[in-house]
């Protein structure tokens, strides 16, 4: 039975966010039921997710076969415990601030439901326990997201969810061509740490060519989700149009399916061994050195608050994916930290966009000038994400790009083994640069500025607090990060 828990936080919340669309106004008794009733569904959800995260080692459970060697199979390992993890900690705080958030939008219970059934859909992605699977869930992660893009039915939300779908589409299906390619010449698709063994006994041995040009796919294709150069443009339009809980989600998880995609194609799958030194790895270093340059010189010329914080995103993904490109265990170890510190930290700065705009509904970045005067706690606790992001010590950020740049200078990788580590310095003034200046203006600015004269106050307790843990988070595992670091170590 223990095996079958797996299962408790993928179905609990999508059958709850199917019940929760399809169920008539009068069983939730108004917004207050409704509010109740995803609190409970949250709260549910986060503690069986916790269990099936400490749930013993390698349970695992096929519920059924869909053809010969390929099944619906879920297994319980280190990285999906990890990302689990973050899903449910991310998930349930944005539920709290968007309980506040969400009072001034329409059809709260629409975006409760679907905000319910993905997370239900990442956890299966996190439990995955073959390619089938996960790129089955990968999928429906792609639908069930959607209509938060487009939640409040604008032009402007219509076209940047369609351009999300269209994007996540392509890429997807590029991906699958790799996933054909896998299955004709590889014995399984099940993942294993390491990845499949490639010698002359497997058929691919005398397909290499065809296998890395089908693994650059499922690379390039799973990296769409994550805003990997030249397919990245989806990401700075879904943002600024989603509501700020959707926005949150979609910085800080939902891209990260893509990259955990790519982790388990490239480490669980293909293994590291098979792409060291060859052409794809060459080309996916230069595309991620490209997308770190590019996403923060956007964020910098960017004046839009919630647009800045997006193509800083598809800059901070690209950290990750040349830690990964590096095919070297310390990278490897600073990629899957800026996972998870990336995550705390641009739903911190979200969640304060979306403060911004609910107290005053101004959208720029010049617009925050003075308001740190009114609304001190929470440009405080900005601040403290934003240093994590530039990577000030004692934050977070330091730790993860501490060992990027090491791990990029003992790969030895011709060119890259430096020039990562010099793009990765690069981003961090331009980050310093489009970040600090919120926090000075905010907090600075001339007495004569408008802002200051207005009525505002700090945002509701409910937005605030999870804010609060965000930022206290971002300097605790600055501080202490060993257990994270030592746990990631076992993913190797």
């Amino acid at each position: 039975m223990m095996s079958y828990l797996i299962l408790s936080p993928i179905f609990v919340p999508i059958t709850a966010g199917i019940a929760l669309l399809l169920l008539p106004d009068k069983v939730f008794c108004g917004r207050r039921g409704l509010l109740i009733s995803v609190g409970v569904i949250a709260v549910v959800s986060a503690l069986l997710g916790v269990l099936a995260v400490s749930g013993a080692a390698g349970s695992s459970v096929r519920l059924f076969d869909i053809a010969k060697g390929l099944s619906v199979y879920f297994n319980i390992d280190n990285l999906g415990r990890l990302f689990a993890a973050l899903v449910t900690f991310i998930f349930v705080l944005i539920s709290f601030y968007s309980f506040a958030y969400m009072a001034h939008e329409k059809n709260e219970r629409r975006f409760y439901a679907f905000y319910l059934m993905t997370y239900g859909v990442l956890m299966g992605l996190s439990f995955s326990g073959n390619m089938v699977t996960m790129y089955m869930f990968y999928e429906l992660m792609t639908l069930v997201s959607f209509p938060l893009v487009l939640h409040n039915g604008s032009r402007e939300a219509v076209m940047a969810a369609l351009k999300y779908l269209m994007y996540s589409f392509c890429g997807a299906y590029m991906a699958l061509f790799g996933i054909y390619c896998l299955y004709k010449y590889t014995e399984t698709l099940d993942f294993a740490a390491g990845g499949v063994v490639w010698n002359s006994e497997f058929p691919a041995a005398g397909n290499t060519g065809l296998m890395l040009v089908a693994v650059f796919l499922m690379i390039v294709g799973f990296g769409v989700k994550a805003g990997l150069f030249p397919m990245h443009a989806w990401l700075s339009a879904a943002h600024p149009a989603a509501p700020a809980p959707a926005s949150a989600f979609l910085s800080g998880i939902i891209v990260k399916g893509g990259i955990l995609a790519i982790i388990r194609t490239v480490y669980y799958c293909v293994g590291a061994d098979f792409l060291r030194g060859t052409w794809v790895q060459t080309a996916w270093l230069t595309l991620s050195v490209i997308t770190i340059i590019m996403g923060s010189a956007l964020a910098y010329k960017e004046k839009l608050l919630k647009k800045r914080f997006a193509y800083s995103t598809i800059s901070n993904l690209s950290y990750i994916m040349l830690g990964l490109a590096l095919l070297n265990r310390t990278a490897f170890v600073g990629g899957i930290l800026h996972i998870v510190f990336h995550a705390v930290i641009k739903t911190a700065l979200f969640m304060f966009a979306g403060a911004v705009i609910f107290i005053t509904g101004k959208t720029r970045v010049n617009d925050t000038a003075g308001l740190g005067r009114k609304m001190p706690k929470l440009f405080g606790a900005y601040t403290v994400a934003a240093l994590g992001l530039i990577g000030i010590p004692p934050t977070n950020g330091l730790i993860s790009k501490w060992y990027l740049a090491v791990g990029g200078f003992e790969s030895g990788v011709p060119v890259f083994s430096w020039l990562g580590a010099v793009a990765l310095l690069v981003s961090a003034l331009l980050t310093a640069g489009y970040l600090l200046p919120i926090s000075v203006r905010g907090f600075l600015a001339d007495e004569n500025n408008r802002s200051t004269s207005l009525g505002y106050k700090e945002p509701p307790l409910m937005m605030l607090v999870p804010i609060f843990i965000l930022a206290a988070v971002t300097l605790i595992l600055g501080i202490y990060p060993m257990p994270l670091i030592e746990f990631v170590k076992t993913l190797l």
